[in-house]
């Protein structure tokens, strides 16, 4: 069989990123195996050792993200697809798969890069972690080449097996590749709460080991986060090809994926503060000094910045979906309750990026009464947070469905009463919400904490049930008008690429807070660092390194983007 020039050139990528990977765990492991390094750093010229492993290893973590997430909602809209027979879901799920290519080839160099340098520049922590999970590193190796022959199968099978066979062999690239998550998260989880060890540091239990404290809360966190990021650069794919696209046809394919992409983003968005809830729980379990140091000490200010970003996202989610409206005949009804949905959001954002202690002159405090204000220092509190973030779902929710039946006219005999069904469940749960929320400043701390798991649950529940409602609702709906793709203004897609660049920056910097959590210790409590870097960065400088890794990041997929657009242009000819 005589393979295209671009097989080739993907072969020839993998096996050199593999072969490379493959090199690197070797000599690692045969290192820690003969006795570890005779020296305990090395400096990287320039920029430092710290902030050069920084880099390549957020840089590679991007890319990772990118690559698990893409197949999973690839996979989703394929299934779609088949169950409806639509081809517009099949044909987005393999152009979505198109961008894995040279993504895929990426995430491998960078992460050969990234083992070479812990390597090199930090040689007994290095060796340390390979003491503890050596077992690990086999798997690992083995699962990523069964990542690559699954992704070129699933890429370069499209329409070459039958739909089922086809299905299969995307959730088999999607386990594989959660998998491959799994254990490079026991890793990085260690190190902030390790297990499995003796008082002398030295291995007990591989598997204790893997399953730390924050092992399975980071694991869930990552693969919703990895979804919203995913989601929200093949959206930006999406708007980036938009702009350039020359027909109405073109228009119109690249505005609806756009509006899958970011759909997707923003479904996953919706629970992920509850999975940081729970990320935060558990460290805490672990330390509460540490915990005390993530939300009221070093970085507590990090997360105003976090709240800032959060609500952005969802201000700017929901500015999506209202232009989406525009391109949907008979939505016009609907764009009356946009400035109510506003005023909500906004409340509600300014209330999350309220801080609880303000940044003062002994004079203004001295006014205020203490580092508290008076008024806003009511608002800075967990429970006002808490509450904020609740309603700022729920409203998200709510331009979703408005924009779901924008077009749309329930028939069916029992409308009035689902209709009144949904508002009476958005009422109580909102009520509900603010009650707790209320009830939270006068009990204790740890009843407080405890709080926000029934205002999760009566979230989830709302959305839940109201979304079930609403599709037996609107079944066999009457259509009242058609949605026109491609009648959108460019400000959309401009939209689109805020919410990527704003989801990056903020796994940029959360990746930072997670590290830098562990303050001067490579393994929290069991090894300190001792290098000259062994302090923890403000936060100007650190969001100035994560800037500049978001900036180089969007510079790559800039160059993917490019690339995966060649297949799609005419084979050169010289001029005649």
């Amino acid at each position: 069989m005589i393979l295209s020039g671009h097989h080739k050139s993907s072969i020839i990528k993998f096996v050199i990123s593999f072969g490379v990977f493959l090199a690197g765990t070797t000599v690692i492991f045969a290192q820690s195996q003969s006795g570890g390094a005779d020296v305990d750093y090395r400096e990287f010229p320039f920029f430092g050792s710290r902030i050069a492993i920084w880099a390549v290893g957020e840089l590679h973590l991007m890319y990772a993200a990118f690559v698990l997430a893409v197949p999973m909602f690839a996979l989703l809209i394929e299934f779609i697809g088949y169950k409806t027979g639509d081809k517009r879901y099949d044909k987005l799920a393999h152009e979505l798969t198109s961008l894995l290519s040279v993504s895929f080839s990426f995430t491998a160099t960078l992460g050969a890069i990234l083992t070479f340098m812990l390597m090199i520049l930090y040689p007994r922590f290095t060796s340390y972690l390979i003491s503890i999970f050596d077992k690990t590193f086999w798997p690992y190796g083995l699962l990523f080449f069964a990542e690559a022959g699954f992704l070129y199968s699933y890429y370069y099978g499209w329409g070459k097996f039958s739909p089922r066979v086809h299905l299969l062999l995307g959730l088999g690239l999607n386990i594989v590749g959660t998998a491959i998550m799994f254990i490079a998260n026991a890793w990085l989880a260690f190190m902030t709460s390790p297990s499995g060890i003796d008082e002398a540091g030295n291995l007990v239990s591989t598997w204790d080991a893997v399953n730390n404290y924050i092992w399975m809360p980071i694991n869930i966190h990552r693969v919703i986060a990895n979804i919203c990021f995913g989601g929200a650069i093949a959206a930006a794919y999406a708007g980036f090809k938009f702009l350039g696209a020359k027909t109405k046809e073109e228009k119109a394919h690249y505005d609806w994926m756009g509006y899958v992409g970011n759909f997707i983003a923003i479904s996953a968005l919706l629970p992920l503060p509850f999975a940081g809830y729970w990320l935060g729980s558990e460290i805490y379990a672990f330390r509460a000094q540490m915990g005390m140091v993530l939300m009221g000490g070093a970085f507590s200010w990090l997360f105003i910045i976090q709240a800032v970003l959060i609500g952005m996202l969802f201000l700017g989610a929901n500015y999506y979906l209202w232009l989406g409206m525009e391109r949907i005949e008979g939505a016009e009804k609907y764009k009356k309750f946009v400035k109510y949905l506003l005023a909500t959001i906004t409340v509600c954002f300014v209330v999350w990026a309220t801080p609880h202690s303000l940044v003062a002159t002994v004079e203004e405090a001295r006014k205020m009464g203490g580092a508290h204000h008076p008024v806003l220092g009511i608002l800075g509190v967990m429970s006002a947070k808490n509450t904020a973030v609740n309603i700022m779902i729920l409203t998200t929710y709510i331009s979703f469905l408005l924009y779901r039946r924008g077009n749309k006219v329930a028939t069916v005999s029992w409308a009035p009463l689902g209709h009144s069904a949904q508002f009476l469940i958005f009422a109580i749960t909102i009520i509900f919400v603010i009650a707790i929320g209320v009830i939270g400043y006068f009990v204790e701390a740890t009843v407080r904490i405890g709080l926000s798991v029934p205002q999760v649950i009566s979230v989830l529940f709302a959305m839940t049930s109201v979304t079930i409602i609403d599709i037996f609702l609107f079944r066999n709906a009457r259509i009242v008008g058609q949605i026109k793709w491609g009648e959108i203004p460019a400000r959309a897609q401009y939209m689109l690429f805020f919410l990527a660049v704003t989801f990056t920056w903020l796994m940029g910097l959360m990746g930072y807070v997670r590290s830098g959590l562990r303050l001067h210790w490579h393994v929290y409590e069991v090894m300190k660092d001792t290098s000259v870097d062994a302090y923890t960065p403000t936060l100007g400088f650190a969001s100035t390194v994560v800037s500049c890794i978001v900036i180089i990041f969007f510079v790559f997929i800039m160059f993917n983007f490019w690339l995966t657009g060649l297949l799609h242009k005419k084979d050169w000819e010289p001029n005649t």
